[in-house]
């Protein structure tokens, strides 16, 4: 995960460089930036109407060019970004879609519930036509999109008694507005009641009700009162322009943050003294000010600041964040960094798409699982503080020079999908191509036939099925051991009606293993027959004789060759284990178990060497031989010690369990008391 987390940073990093390239070329062209102001006196106008259609004001009244520029000037100004933002929207040619309503529950569910937005919904009567055309209604629907504004058209004929219900007798036009200032609140549903039936008409009275719901100032004396105000809200945002009433962008957006921020309108047509807001530290008109507890900030000044939907969104987007926002965000980035799984990801095709699909939903799934206790614990109202001192700490991180390049770089990125597609692509082939020449170099094997991966996943997946493997947790030898439910659940999911499960031979690695050494004084020939065992065991225990039962047949035959005079072991198939138990053995026999080389009978078995909870026993109930002095020896979880070789032998054939007790190889089990060694004293 941190890996595709690194190469999802250094894709960002690489967005950024790449957007700063490109206003370098922009800039050696044709001499300006995006950030530089446009003269609006040099502009056709088409291009000024074209503004004034983005920002959302009116000029169906304004015949001459000059009027039309003044008003462009009036409402803030005009950077080169938002000029050509504004002209490729305007030559973007695609049709908007429109909502279809089905029924009164459609209707309420996106309409009378949508609580943050505007609704224009067309009522067609029953037998009636509609009260917009089809082309004046699709130039309607494109009009008001730009601003966020939903529409609609609701078919009495799909649901007669909730329009007479409503009132609804002839074709008419709705929009739903917010009711009250707070989030979530109650939604009223306007009716048009004008004569006429035009585009600039009808967008009129939409915006007029949209800037109703925006607190005006007027004058100086209700400027100094709401100025010095402190009430509820965090952030407020104001307007200083001369203008009759606000943009239809910036009531939209008053809409959209309805209780995050509040918008104020301050209208200073017919204002003869402006002392006031030189001392508040307004110099120039229009002017977009965002009032803080951290203090004032001017909106336009840095990069990407456009007077414009989209840019004003964005900006406050990252100031007063939504629960919402941020779960889209972390969405995203979880996504972008999942899909690098199929670049990273080395093989076959089919390979790659499978584990994308599998990274895809572990991401997701635990994305959503994260969330919610996240979600329970902003419930609580002891966190107030923190989401406070999160909030701050935002608004200070998002008001600085880099926070507003990252605001550009996303709405140019936004805007051009394409771009921002390729170069992930890009991005990913390049992490492909480095990775495979990483494996080269290392000499790793990557099997890229389809066929082939195919047929080891279906032998992978027959094999889990079928064998279901068997947990093991690493037990040390000289620590309690607790009792394991993992084998009990395992074999109530699997009875034994169906093939054993297939366990893994890695913890006979970490099985106790010792020599086994007598006390006393020793001859040269047994001192030279004990250093050659050792050496023949050495050189098996070297071997890697866990792999398979193949291996340890190989190493149990070596040693049987390098040992003459001793017996053969038995068949591992026909040990019996039903009267063998390791019980310490009478002293006649235990004279006889050091080895037939044993000249001294007063020695006995060095127990101190032996790990705790092992059993005292010198006698394999596998091969039914004695324990010579130097042999490899092997303990089990039971507690019970047989031959190195012999109980690997009886392990690796299958057989995952005690010869003796048949407890399992794998599962941890208490310790047996331990036993008092025998006495040093041996009876005649």
């Amino acid at each position: 995960m941190w890996l595709k987390l690194f190469f999802l940073l250094l894709y960002f990093l690489v967005l950024f460089v790449l957007a700063r390239f490109f206003e370098a070329i922009v800039w050696y062209e044709t001499g300006i930036f995006a950030t530089q102001l446009v003269d609006p006196v040099a502009l056709s106008f088409k291009k000024l109407k074209t503004i004034l259609e983005c920002r959302g004001l009116g000029y169906s009244g304004l015949p001459e060019k000059k009027d039309v520029r003044e008003l462009v000037e009036k409402s803030g100004d005009l950077m080169e970004g938002e000029l050509y933002s504004a002209l490729k929207e305007e030559e973007a040619s695609e049709s908007v879609s429109s909502t279809n309503f089905s029924g009164e529950m459609h209707f309420y569910e996106l309409v009378e519930d949508t609580k943050d937005g505007i609704w224009l919904v067309q009522v067609i009567a029953n037998d009636r036509s509609p009260l917009v055309g089809k082309i004046h209604w699709e130039k309607m629907v494109k009009k008001v999109s730009r601003f966020g504004i939903r529409t609609g058209t609701f078919n009495c004929s799909s649901d007669p008694r909730y329009c007479k219900r409503r009132g609804w007798v002839r074709s008419t036009l709705i929009m739903s507005v917010p009711q009250t200032s707070t989030s979530k609140g109650k939604v009223m549903l306007k009716e048009y009641s004008g004569r006429k039936i035009e585009v600039e008409h009808i967008f009129k009275w939409i915006t007029a009700h949209a800037a109703s719901r925006i607190k005006t100032i007027y004058n100086v004396e209700h400027l100094k009162e709401e100025w010095n105000k402190s009430d509820q809200y965090w952030v407020k945002i104001y307007l200083f322009a001369n203008l009759d009433q606000p943009p239809a962008f910036f009531s939209a957006l008053s809409i959209k943050f309805t209780g995050r921020v509040e918008f104020i309108f301050v209208n200073v047509e017919n204002w003869n003294n402006k002392s006031y807001m030189t001392d508040i530290g307004i110099y120039n008109m229009p002017s977009y000010i965002l009032r803080t507890p951290e203090g004032i900030y001017r909106y336009g000044n840095h990069t990407g600041e456009f007077i414009s939907l989209q840019a004003l969104d964005s900006f406050l987007r990252s100031l007063q964040p939504e629960v919402n926002d941020l779960f889209v965000l972390s969405l995203v980035l979880v996504n972008l960094m999942a899909w690098m799984d199929l670049f990273i990801t080395q093989g076959a095709t089919i390979k790659r798409f499978v584990v994308l699909i599998s990274t895809l939903g572990t991401y997701n799934s635990l994305l959503i699982i994260s969330w919610l206790p996240v979600l329970g614990f902003l419930q609580l109202p002891y966190l107030d503080s923190f989401y406070e001192y999160s909030l701050r700490l935002l608004r200070y991180s998002n008001t600085t020079t880099l926070a507003s390049w990252v605001r550009a770089d996303w709405m140019f990125y936004s805007s051009h999908p394409a771009l921002f597609l390729s170069t992930y692509l890009g991005h990913g082939l390049l992490i492909d191509y480095f990775e495979k020449k990483r494996r080269r170099s290392n000499n790793d094997e990557v099997n890229a036939n389809n066929l082939e991966w195919l047929s080891s996943l279906w032998d992978w997946y027959t094999s889990y099925l079928f064998h279901p493997i068997a947990s093991f947790q690493n037990f040390p030898v000289d620590s309690d051991w607790d009792e394991d439910p993992d084998l009990f659940l395992e074999r109530l999911a699997f009875p034994d009606l169906w093939l054993h499960p297939l366990i893994p031979t890695d913890y006979i690695k970490n099985l106790p293993m010792w020599r086994f050494k007598c006390l006393g004084v020793q001859s040269e020939e047994e001192m030279s027959e004990s250093s050659q065992d050792t050496e023949n065991d050495s050189d098996s225990d070297n071997m890697d004789t866990f792999s398979s039962s193949k291996d340890v047949f190989e190493d149990k035959q070596s040693v049987v060759n390098s040992s003459p005079g001793r017996k053969s072991h038995c068949d591992t198939e026909a040990c019996s284990c039903a009267n063998k138990c390791c019980q310490t053995i009478p002293c006649e026999r235990k004279r006889r178990s050091y080895g037939s080389h044993n000249t001294n009978e007063d020695t006995e078995p060095d127990w101190l060497t032996w790990p705790a909870g092992t059993l005292h026993c010198t006698e394999c109930v596998v091969c039914l031989e004695n324990f010579e002095n130097g042999c490899l020896l092997m303990g089990l979880p039971c507690g019970h010690v047989f031959h190195q070789n012999c109980i690997v032998m009886w392990l690796a054939g299958g057989r995952h369990c005690c010869p003796v007790c048949r407890w399992p190889s794998y599962k941890k089990k208490q310790p047996y008391a331990q036993q008092q060694p025998l006495s040093s004293g041996v009876p005649s």
